[in-house]
Order: C-alpha cells, then structure tokens, then sequence
C-alpha cells in the first residue's frame, strides 16, 4: 500500500484518505474495466430514454433479468412519445408480468415521458438537478442518468460503491462520507465509464464474499482490505421477501384489474389470494387498505357501484 493523503472532513465525519498516487488507482479500474466487463446492453448506448428504464427496472431487480424485460419494454416503446402517449394501464400491466417492482415505478416512467414530450419538446435536460424535475427521479436516478447518457455526472454512490469504498479505501459507513469520496475518486470528466466500472468492481469482484484473485481486482495494491484481511462490508437493508408480501398483492391487483377491467371488493380478493375471507385476517379491511394505498398511487379507483352500494375496484386510466 501506498502512503495516503488526507482527503479533508465530511461534514463532521472523521478525515478520510485516499491514495496518494490516486492517478494509477484511477488508471488501473479503467483499463480493468474496458478489457473485460459484463455486457449489458444499456452499456452500448447513450440514449439518456433507454438508460432512464433501465435505471428504474432495476431498482429492485437482478441486472440478468432486466435484459429481458427492457428490451420488450422499449420495443414496444422505442422513444418517449411513444410511452407518453401509450395507456398507463398497459404500461403498469408489462411492470407487473414482468416482476419489475413497485408498480407506481411503472406509473412515474410514463408520467415523466408525459413531461419530456410537453415541457422539453422531446429532448433530455442533461444534468442532474435538471433530471430530477422529472416526474419519480430522484438524486440517485438523475445523476445515473446524467453519468451514462451525458458523461455529465457526479460520482454514483450505490450498495456496491460504497463496499468497495469502505473496504479499499476505509471511508467510513457514512453517506456524506461515501458522497464526498466517491466524487474525489472519480477522474474529471469521466462519469461515464468511472461510473460504470467501479460499479462493475463491486458487482463481479467486491461482492459480499469478495473475488479479488479470481477477478484480478485492480485495486489489490491499493486496498486496506486485501492488506489486513478485513472483509467487513457497510450493513445493508435485507430485501423484504417478495413472496407473501404487499408488494405481490400490489402486482396481483393490477394484474386482475387488467384482465377484468373492474371487481367487486370480494371477487377481487378471492381472485387474489386463496385464504382471502371477508371478515378474517386477510379480508375487507386488509384489501381496501391494499387497495387504498394504490388509488394514492394513481393506479386504482375505488367507489361504490350505483346497483348494491358495493365496493368496486377498476384501473386508473
């Protein structure tokens, strides 16, 4: 390892230090990463629409099965005219066949198609605080999307930035700490493939159970945890369990929905889940809190049928 240079306070957080020949650490991921990386195709373009569903899809999806599912989505909607005039039903529809997550992901998507169409006649604002004007983007997605279309970003901070960051260059577990870092990593004017390859280093190399030899990591010389043997990596939130969960019966809702256009409360939860009862634990109340939840969202309306004064469920359109 080399001698390090302190890299100055994190709002508070105790001092920090990169590598004092910070240029070779920068060259040595860059060169690892263009020789050999994992090929997704959102990689090969710089289509700011393209990069944007891919960002959303994978929020909370494995990277090899959003292959698919982007494909499909921007074949069927190749540019953002064509999503913003598309029905948002249709649109939620292909996030819940595909297990794409929160289906109001799928509502934002569309929405913020909407806005780039009518209030930036079809272009892309190109830098972060720009993007996330738009509708459902936030610091992380804006900044992604600014970094792969425009190579005019900040330095990424996700779950495998800040691993590799803490265990290479032992920032503390602090999201100041792993912002302002990051960013002193990250070469000037090369947010695109930086962004790409330190990504790349805690996807294939600094996972949880690290790689470092199998991989050839480039950082081995550099890195606090090679040296010490200390793997210890930042916590990180467990994902809920998909099965059982709201998020599914969010999914099913919308799935049934479309298929039957519109349901009675009871009808629609025994289309729902096999134990739904209408007095028991998984019953009236629990489905109109579900179903609640979804028409704030703007995907679902609930109100009484004129016929029976019954709850009735149907899409937003």
């Amino acid at each position: 390892m080399s001698e390090r240079d302190g890299a100055g306070d994190a709002d508070g957080v105790d001092d920090w230090s990169l590598p004092e020949d910070l240029e070779a650490v920068q060259t040595a991921l860059i060169e690892w990463y263009e020789g050999d990386h994992r090929d997704f195709p959102w990689r090969r373009t710089d289509d700011p629409y393209a990069i944007l569903v891919s960002e959303v899809m994978s929020q909370q999806t494995q990277l090899d099965r959003v292959v698919e599912a982007w494909e499909e989505f921007l074949e069927r909607w190749p540019t953002t005219a064509d999503l913003a005039a598309a029905d948002r039903a249709d649109v939620v529809g292909f996030w819940t066949s595909h297990s794409l997550g929160y289906n109001n992901r799928a509502k934002y998507l569309h929405e913020s198609a909407g806005q780039i169409e009518a209030e930036y006649d079809g272009t892309f604002p190109e830098t972060p605080d720009e993007l996330q004007e738009l509708m459902g983007v936030g610091p992380y997605t804006a900044n992604a999307v600014a970094s792969f279309a425009f190579n005019n970003g900040d330095a990424v901070v996700d779950t495998n930035v800040k691993r590799v960051t803490y265990r290479a260059f032992s920032l503390p577990d602090d999201d100041s700490a792993f912002e302002a870092g990051a960013n002193d990593l990250m070469p000037e004017g090369e947010s695109r493939v930086w962004n790409n390859a330190i990504m790349e280093l805690g996807g294939v190399a600094c996972t949880q159970t690290p790689r470092c030899d199998e991989v050839g990591c480039p950082w081995r010389e550099w890195c606090d945890a090679y040296a010490s043997g200390d793997f210890t990596a930042p916590d990180v939130p467990t994902q809920p369990s998909f099965e059982g969960s709201r998020r599914q019966f969010r999914g099913r809702v919308i799935g049934t929905l479309r298929e039957y256009d519109e349901l009675e409360l009871d009808t629609l939860g025994h289309r729902i889940r096999v134990d739904y009862a209408p007095e028991g634990e998984y019953g009236r109340e629990w489905l109109t809190g579900l179903l609640s939840d979804l028409e704030s969202d703007g995907l679902v309306d609930l109100e009484r049928s004129d016929a029976d004064d019954e709850l009735v469920a149907r899409l937003q359109r």
